[in-house]
């Protein structure tokens, strides 16, 4: 009888923490649930604030919408360019982020303190368009961000400026887009994108896809890059670097709590190793901050430009006469 009650007891206690452990869980899951839904929220309101690209226009800057590079709506860019140019221009492309399913070219954090900072220095700002999840999975994403930059470089006389002088910068998703092209040498040869000057990568999260999907991670990765292993290294950058690439700055958040500065670190040491520039630039920034105040007259971009003035003399000449 007493072995029958201990046996009881027993059973009991483990049915308890069973239970608890079944709560716990239930309770964590709801809690990721509510925080996934809040950072959606949070993501909607930060990708799609759109500025209106016509204010820009005026006396010193001419603003040109809607150029198409493809066949898709989303295959579009806009151009901000000074209107009195001498010689040909040193030229940013930007690629917005937005977890590969939401954003536009002419969203405010994307446009408005790029285009006022660098645009009157006689540097032309070109914002890029690219097709979304759930229609378009990132690698074909990143096939439009090629396209883009290939018609950019293919037009550069149209566009008045010297495509040995393009800079490629991307935000968030669009970061790891461009990451992904600087280190996809097939990418950049199937839709014939010539070398260019340097690229800015905006705090990307995803230079390593495999590390991501093998450890806890937000939900929107599931839907951006699936189950296959295959796929997660065919749009892992720092797993399709296998060369020198082009100077590379890699800004991350040091505040957001997926850590992206550890997988930037990986990315930028890994680049040294293959014999590249590369450098990394944590920031005590939020995510919004790092993409929208690009441009403010603040130590954050006066380090940017410093970096883009060591790549190029051209650079440092159109950047000198504005740094404070």
């Amino acid at each position: 009888m007493k072995h029958s009650i201990a046996l009881m007891a027993v059973i009991g206690c483990l049915m308890f923490f069973s239970l608890q452990t079944v709560s716990a869980g239930s309770l964590l899951e709801r809690f990721k649930e509510r925080r996934a839904e809040r950072l959606n929220q949070d993501a909607e309101a930060l990708f799609t604030e759109r500025s209106d690209a016509a204010a820009f226009a005026n006396d010193h800057i001419s603003v040109r919408h809607n150029i198409a590079y493809g066949d898709d709506k989303l295959q579009q860019l806009d151009s901000y360019a000074p209107r009195q140019l001498q010689q040909p221009a040193p030229v940013v492309v930007m690629v917005h982020g937005g977890a590969w399913r939401i954003g536009d070219k002419a969203n405010s954090n994307v446009v408005v303190n790029k285009v006022k900072r660098w645009v009157p220095q006689g540097i032309v700002f070109i914002s890029v368009n690219y097709r979304m999840l759930p229609d378009a999975a990132p690698a074909v994403q990143a096939a439009d961000v090629a396209k883009a930059v290939a018609y950019v470089q293919q037009h550069a006389t149209e566009f008045q400026i010297d495509p040995n002088q393009l800079v490629l910068m991307g935000h968030s998703a669009g970061a790891h887009l461009i990451s992904l092209l600087a280190t996809d040498v097939s990418l950049q040869q199937r839709y014939q994108v010539k070398p260019w000057l340097a690229t800015v990568a905006l705090d990307s999260a995803a230079y390593d896809v495999v590390e991501i999907m093998e450890r806890s991670h937000y939900h929107f990765y599931d839907a951006a890059f699936g189950k296959d292993m295959a796929y997660w290294q065919q749009n892992s950058p720092k797993l399709q670097m296998k060369g020198k690439i082009a100077p590379f700055l890699a800004v991350c958040s040091s505040k957001r709590p997926d850590k992206p500065c550890e997988q930037a670190e990986a990315f930028v040491t890994q680049a040294k190793a293959l014999g590249s520039t590369a450098t990394l630039m944590p920031e005590a920034m939020t995510h919004k901050e790092i993409n929208r105040d690009v441009g403010v007259v603040m130590p954050y971009t006066i380090d940017i430009e410093h970096f883009l003035s060591q790549q190029s003399e051209r650079w440092a000449q159109q950047l000198q006469p504005r740094k404070p």
